[in-house]
């Protein structure tokens, strides 16, 4: 067993050390994206419009809000302010991955494409096993995460041509998935500290700017307060090297 193991290809190795950290992102985005199927179902638009959509934009809750917004009167202006203000965290993402994704040469724009809130969660976290080569872990985890939504979001568009129900409150599934995730994170002890600030940056945003501008600003307060804390060693104090 040991020795098939080894004359396993890389990309075996790597699919196999990817998938066992997904597998919360498996549970949440198939619950999800059915959801987000159903929901697209019930407004007129069948599972090309869901698997389509799923599969292009790959951007979560403005899917969820990109419903009411195909529903409506179409106001393009809205639409494009509304869009930066949903997804403007991924700015925040993008910056912090850059030196995690430094050197995994072609895959470096699907990995951009393909980042999202609970892919971000586990590579901001996890580092490639050894032997391994941190284009295919990251690869695997990003398209693994990614091909979950777009199941989901197929299953759900089958299984609203089948059964009808009451699907109000259905898209909290996706603050489920978020509060799970930051729950798991910060049982970590060294997680706490910025959780806490992510909680009382958020807090403050949303009552200076109220609920519709609030996500910018508060990023923004996070990322300088991160970055005092961080220069200070207060907030990440450095762990020792061995020798």
């Amino acid at each position: 067993m040991e020795q098939e193991k080894k004359d396993s290809p890389v990309w075996q190795k790597a699919l196999a050390a990817a998938f066992p950290y997904t597998l919360p992102v498996l549970t949440g985005f198939l619950a999800l994206g059915t959801a987000y199927g159903v929901l697209m179902q019930t407004k007129g638009y069948g599972v090309i419009w869901s698997v389509l959509m799923s599969a292009i934009a790959f951007c979560g809750s403005m899917q969820f809000v990109a419903i009411t917004l195909l529903t409506t009167v179409f106001n393009p202006i809205q639409a494009f302010l509304l869009s930066i203000m949903v997804n403007a965290r991924h700015l925040f993402y993008g910056i912090s991955m850059l030196d995690k994704y430094k050197g995994t040469g072609k895959i470096r724009p699907f990995l951009i494409y393909w980042l999202c809130d609970e892919t971000f969660s586990i590579t901001s976290s996890v580092d490639p096993p050894s032997g391994i080569p941190k284009s295919y872990f990251y690869g695997f985890i990003s398209f693994l995460d990614y091909s979950y939504w777009v199941l989901g979001s197929f299953l759900g568009g089958v299984l609203g041509n089948l059964i009808t129900f009451n699907t109000q409150g259905l898209d909290f599934v996706l603050t489920a998935l978020f509060i799970v995730l930051f729950i798991e994170q910060v049982t970590a002890r060294e997680n706490r500290r910025p959780g806490i600030i992510g909680l009382t940056c958020t807090t403050v945003g949303l009552a200076v700017f109220g609920s519709e501008r609030f996500v910018i600003p508060s990023m923004v307060l996070i990322l300088v307060i991160l970055l005092i804390g961080r220069k200070k060693k207060c907030i990440f104090p450095q762990t020792k090297r061995s020798s």
